[in-house]
């Protein structure tokens, strides 16, 4: 018997723009959620299970319950369909209330101030964003803050997902009267560069990306469909090359003909996989404003093992690298420069021509084909370590 002839083949390390089946895409969101796999739900809508926030609270008091209710949203997260519904999980309204004041008076001053964040996947105008709204939130009002994120359904949906120590931020997205849908996409990491940098990242970090993060909308206000909540397509965290093919003709013709939006009210939450493909909706009303708090939580374990000041490093680097011969610069550069954009202040270091700003690595190449003068380098260093605070 020839052992090696039945070894299975091994999967591709590397992935295309073109890479990923239609075929198997359409099958894969095809699915129907089986209410037996979702017991404490108390309903499934469009396949999307629907649970209460009284009830997640209940349950948040018994570790047993409250381990089982973890288990079953990351089972929806991972195999089923990517998406679940808190109706009232967070139930005091007085507390929304008075957090979209904040959020409102905000927006006014970062618009006086010329300051207010565009949005990544929506036209200018669509929409008014708050980027790092975690922290305005908290300094504006430390016991508001306390009295939002004191709800049981945010913190059971993250560590279901990710498991304890999680780092959380929040970004306010309020759609306009008349502000059109957003570009149907995956989120944070690799939904956030384009086809070509996401194909140099070998197919195992396709798989890891999802696990990395998790999504998550509080309704600041009630939002019937007309008013645009976010449009979901149940179960495409299931098609692997996703990254890849969302943004091609036939997935995005088949996410507008297939996609969910579910009627949210105020207090509502929804958490979901950042592989499953979604977008903001259109606001079709004349005189709604729709406000959600978007919550982007990341794993304990998107983190170095050591902190490295890098602009320390490339201060010293730099002139040596200047007159250096014989070296990989690229190699170098990998080893000594942030080559990743994030985390950043996305209101004084927005996005130039793309879904990410540049990185330290991206000037220190500029600098050295440019062969910029120390002075000039280390000022450029400097100013882009200031942008990267909040």
């Amino acid at each position: 018997m020839n052992i090696q002839s039945q070894k299975p083949k091994p999967t591709p390390v590397w992935l295309s723009a073109d890479s990923g089946d239609f075929e198997t895409f359409r099958q894969i969101v095809g699915q129907m959620s089986d209410p037996a796999d979702t017991p404490h739900a108390q309903e499934v809508v469009r396949n999307i299970p629907i649970y209460d926030g009284a009830a997640v609270d209940a349950a948040a008091a018994v570790p047993a319950r409250r381990q089982a209710l973890m288990e079953e949203w990351a089972h929806v997260f991972a195999n089923g369909a990517g998406i679940i519904v808190i109706r009232q999980g967070l139930a005091e309204h007085a507390v929304i209330d008075r957090a979209s004041v904040l959020f409102e008076e905000i927006i006014a001053e970062e618009k006086r101030s010329a300051k207010g964040g565009g949005d990544h996947f929506a036209k200018p105008g669509a929409n008014d964003r708050i980027w790092n709204a975690l922290e305005k939130h908290c300094l504006a009002d430390p016991a508001n803050f306390a009295a939002y994120f004191s709800s049981n359904s945010i913190a059971l949906a993250a560590e279901a997902w990710l498991g304890p120590a999680s780092q959380m931020t929040a970004q306010v997205n309020r759609v306009n009267p008349g502000g059109a849908a957003q570009t149907p996409h995956r989120d944070y990491h690799l939904g956030f560069m384009s086809a070509a940098r996401m194909a140099q990242f070998p197919a195992h970090i396709h798989a890891v990306s999802p696990t990395l993060t998790l999504q998550g909308a509080i309704a600041h206000c009630d939002m019937p469909v007309e008013t645009g909540p976010t449009m979901l397509l149940p179960f495409s965290q299931q098609f692997f090359e996703g990254y890849l093919a969302f943004s091609r003709p036939e997935f995005q013709a088949h996410f507008a003909a297939n996609h969910v939006q579910l009627p949210l009210t105020k207090g509502d939450l929804v958490f979901f996989n950042p592989a499953v493909m979604h977008g903001a909706g259109t606001n079709h009303t004349a005189d709604r404003f729709r406000m959600v708090n978007l919550l982007q939580v990341s794993s304990a374990f998107g983190r170095a093992m050591e902190t490295v000041n890098r602009t320390r490093m490339l201060r010293a680097l730099y002139p040596a690298l200047r007159v250096a011969r014989g070296v990989v610069l690229e190699n170098v550069i990998a080893a000594s420069a942030e080559g990743y954009p994030f985390p950043t202040n996305l209101d004084s270091n927005p996005p130039v021509g793309g879904l990410a700003p540049k990185t330290q690595a991206d000037f220190l190449r500029e600098a050295l084909a440019q062969d910029q003068d120390d002075a000039t380098f280390f000022a450029l260093l400097d100013a882009l370590d200031a942008r990267n605070q909040s």
